[in-house]
């Protein structure tokens, strides 16, 4: 027996010593590093090495073929660690480990692990010899980063100084996860009972330990145990390792019986390399190798049979089989199995079946452990990472815009930044269910607009930390970041003098203004009422019921406009009226023709361009917004030769520049996004939009990849538009003086206006009310000529002035309602008074 302190020198000088002696295995070491060493030995040698705590995931059977391991390499137990990590869903962490070659592998194994679950790992390292002031450096830098899981893989320390330093800096809040490997299990599975109160630094750690099954050979050996503490020959209490080691030493004994019962005798050979070596102190000559060293490692991976630590059988890494790992939690100074995972089922509240077979593809679904206390008592799974702290806030790029400062800019270099896309920022960050601190920081000189694509690489390079603003969704940069849903809908749209403004789904009551579409719907009534009138006792077709009469009379009218109508006009005061208006009908018509017309084709011939393809097509110079992604599309994408592009800033610019021209030094059109455009056009009365917007995309916040607030903020985002508050900060924004595309122009250039027709509607009423003049005077005479008739055969009778008065009225307009022909007969000489006098009531 030989305890090297885990002292790689002191282990290899003790390894040649033990040697010497021409042994025929070797039994451990427990240290890795130590482990590599003696492995190296043991191949020259041909000495079977088995170790029962060397984990290195490194120590492989292909490049050390003579050693073999009866405990779990970190690969598998890395495996465990990270399928609990996500399980809880977890996609950032930080390993902290010590910098020796089993802390490094087995980080590295995990990361391997992590890798495909897409999650990201970072590594911080503690020296083999750490102290409590080299763990708190470590801790306080840890601060600086966004995840608050924690993997700690470091080796058995009785004094847990890493977690009572974790306590003195107040992160064993329910801030933080805290996963620990196996070491911790080994470390607190050897405390006596006296040294449990060492538990209180360890509220809410969830660690892995090797599964040893309950057997009556394991309550044997640990009563007897007890017994050998009494007596003072043993401190500690046994832990997996230790069963593990006791269990090797009988696999050796085991296999070393069954080579002497097959060979009989153990026999040894010079090795003539060490012999041909002339060295003064060193005594290699008395190295020997074992000439049956294969057969005694093929009785070792041979042993099947039943151990305190569980089944010892190898596979073929020459691993010892595996029963899994116990998932522990330590809460309220007690150690709590919460499940158990292995490599066939994965996570279960029950034992894993001590059935061995290869590794299955497990469904996450059927996976279950049983509630965990994490730190600070809680039972609710921790978020596991923070944006940032007081301490450390985000720092947030802002571009400092020199034009277009409504979207977002700096003020005065007073270090107050606002604009339409910072209080969007501000409202969906206080839809985020935790708190961000942050810190904006100004990009750009605010002389110039800054380049966009600058800004978003800053991001990537975790210069900023996420970057706020008018920053366009586009391919090349959602490659280097993380967008949130876009907050304002944009595309490049092309910008061109026009005179008039676009077309629209109500374009055909533009010819006519409000007051000359009243003045002609009222004529059409005027008319329509006037001829039933004339016609009404004259023409059949305008006799009927009442509801009959009221839609020939308005059918009539409006038909004229159609030339479809069917009625025809019988009384010569009726024809004259539809020919004065059937000629105004006509002047209206052609007019109305002539401006719909005009409007709909002014905005093509004001300017040659008619779309993207019209303006590549050409050779004139095209003006665009320097900064934004507008010049890498057209080069890029549409091909345009960087000589036909004009970089313009300012609104001031886009105006001078479109009304110098293409052949005075300006532009023929500029191309930018429309954001940029609606605020530009809204002072402005001689541009305007050409066509559609020829690309889509969206203005969003860019982060770091897989940045959780990312996610958030689109989370964000999307209440912030369905509850409108959207939509109230863009008109907070860019609707003082009414929405660019609400705004429309009093009245249109090419609009007829009633003063234009004046005259037609001044002779078309002349004549109506001069038809209606002597029709009336024609009906109120006949009705007076009645009316003397009927009171030379009639008998007198007495009534009262006032009820004649009615009388007269009321039988005035039933006189009016009898056709013309009844009315001629009743001025017939041979007509009978008494049937005159009745049809005069009827």
């Amino acid at each position: 027996m030989k305890d090297a302190q885990c002292n790689v020198f002191v282990g290899s000088v003790g390894a040649f010593q033990v040697l010497e002696e021409q042994v025929v295995a070797i039994i451990g070491p427990q240290s890795s590093g130590i482990a590599h060493m003696i492995a190296e030995i043991a191949n020259g040698l041909q000495v079977p090495q088995v170790s029962y705590a060397a984990t290195d995931p490194t120590l492989s059977a292909l490049q050390f073929p003579f050693f073999v391991r009866t405990t779990q390499s970190d690969s598998y137990q890395m495996t465990a660690m990270a399928d609990l990590i996500g399980f809880y869903g977890w996609k950032e962490i930080i390993a902290i480990y010590v910098d020796d070659d089993s802390g490094r592998n087995g980080v590295a194994a995990l990361d391997d692990q992590l890798e495909k679950q897409m999650a990201k790992i970072y590594k911080l390292r503690l020296s083999i010899n750490f102290d409590d002031t080299e763990i708190m450096d470590l801790l306080k830098q840890s601060k600086l980063l966004g995840p608050r899981v924690y993997v700690v893989h470091l080796n058995p320390d009785p004094r847990l100084r890493f977690f009572s330093v974790a306590q003195k800096l107040q992160m064993m809040n329910d801030n933080y996860v805290w996963l620990a490997t196996d070491w911790l299990s080994t470390t607190i599975d050897s405390f006596s009972q006296i040294n449990q109160t060492s538990l209180s630094a360890l509220q809410g750690v969830v660690g892995l330990r090797q599964h040893i099954p309950e057997s009556s050979k394991k309550k044997a050996f640990l009563s007897r145990w007890r017994v050998t503490q009494e007596k003072g020959s043993a401190s500690s209490e046994m832990n997996s390792y230790g069963l593990q080691a006791y269990d090797t030493v009988w696999t050796v004994a085991y296999a070393i019986d069954r080579f002497i019962d097959e060979f009989k005798n153990i026999t040894f050979s010079s090795n003539d390399k060490l012999n041909d070596m002339k060295t003064s102190d060193l005594q290699l000559g008395k190295l020997k190798i074992f000439s049956n060293g294969s057969s005694l490692l093929n009785k070792i991976l041979q042993m099947n049979f039943t151990g305190l630590s569980g089944h010892i059988q190898f596979n073929e890494d020459r691993n010892i089989e595996s029963g899994g790992y116990d998932v522990i939690n330590i809460a309220h100074m007690s150690i709590n199995i919460v499940g158990y995972w292995s490599n066939i089922s994965g996570f279960s509240i029950l034992p894993p079946d001590t059935r061995q077979g290869k590794q299955t593809n497990y469904s996450r679904v059927d996976q279950k452990l049983q509630k965990i206390t994490w730190p600070g008592g809680k039972t609710e799974r921790p978020r596991g990472w923070v944006i940032a702290d007081n301490e450390r806030p985000l720092v947030i790029g802002v571009p400092y815009r020199a034009s277009f400062v409504d979207f977002v800019t700096e003020v005065n270099k007073s270090h107050k930044i606002e604009g339409y896309c910072i209080d969007v920022f501000l409202e969906a960050r206080k839809l985020v269910p935790y708190d961000v601190p942050y810190r904006f920081e100004p990009f750009g000189d605010g002389r110039f607009n800054p380049n966009y694509n600058e800004l978003t690489q800053m991001v990537a390079e975790d210069v900023f930390d996420a970057a706020v603003g008018d920053i366009a969704i586009v391919t090349n940069r959602t490659k280097i970041v993380d967008f949130s849903q876009p907050y304002a809908a944009t595309g490049l749209v092309i910008v061109a003098p026009v005179r008039n403004s676009k077309s629209s789904a109500w374009v055909f009551l533009k010819p006519f203004t409000v007051e000359m579409w009243c003045v002609t719907a009222a004529s059409f009534v005027m008319i329509a009422v006037v001829i039933w009138i004339l016609e009404h006792r004259v023409n059949d077709e305008f006799r009927g019921p009442p509801r009959r009469q009221i839609v020939t009379m308005f059918m009539f009218s409006f038909s004229t406009l159609f030339k479809t109508n069917q009625e025809t006009t019988v009384s010569p005061l009726g024809r004259m009226v539809m020919v004065v208006w059937l000629f105004i009908l006509m002047v209206i018509s052609a007019s109305y023709t002539a401006s719909l017309t005009s409007i709909l084709t002014v905005q093509q011939l004001s300017s040659p361009i008619t779309g993207i393809d019209s303006l590549i097509a050409s050779n004139w110079p095209i003006g665009y917004q320097s900064g934004t992604f507008s010049y890498d599309y057209l080069t890029e994408s549409l091909y345009i030769p960087p000589s036909r592009l004009v970089p313009l800033r300012t609104p001031e610019e886009y105006e001078k520049a479109l009304r110098l021209g293409p052949n005075n030094g300006g532009v023929a059109a500029i191309v930018d996004e429309l954001p940029y455009v609606e605020v530009f056009l809204t002072n402005q009365s001689d541009f305007g939009i050409i066509g559609q917007p020829f690309t889509k995309a969206g203005w969003g916040f860019a982060f770091r990849r897989e940045s959780p607030l990312a996610v958030d903020m689109s989370t964000a985002i999307l209440k912030l538009s369905e509850t409108g508050e959207l939509q109230r900060i863009h008109k907070r924004w860019f609707c003082k003086k009414g929405c660019a595309g609400d705004k429309r122009r009093n009245s249109e250039p090419n609009q007829l206006h009633l003063i234009s027709f004046w005259g037609l509607y001044l002779l078309c009423g002349v004549i109506t009310s001069l038809a209606l003049l002597l029709f009336l005077l024609r009906v109120v005479r006949q009705f007076v000529r009645y009316k003397r008739r009927q009171m030379q055969v009639a008998s007198p009778s007495v009534i009262s002035s006032a009820t004649h008065c009615s009388q007269v009225i009321f039988h005035f307009f039933d006189f009016i309602d009898e056709k013309e022909e009844a009315i001629k007969k009743m001025f017939t000489p041979c007509e009978n008074p008494t049937s005159q006098m009745s049809l005069g009531r009827s």
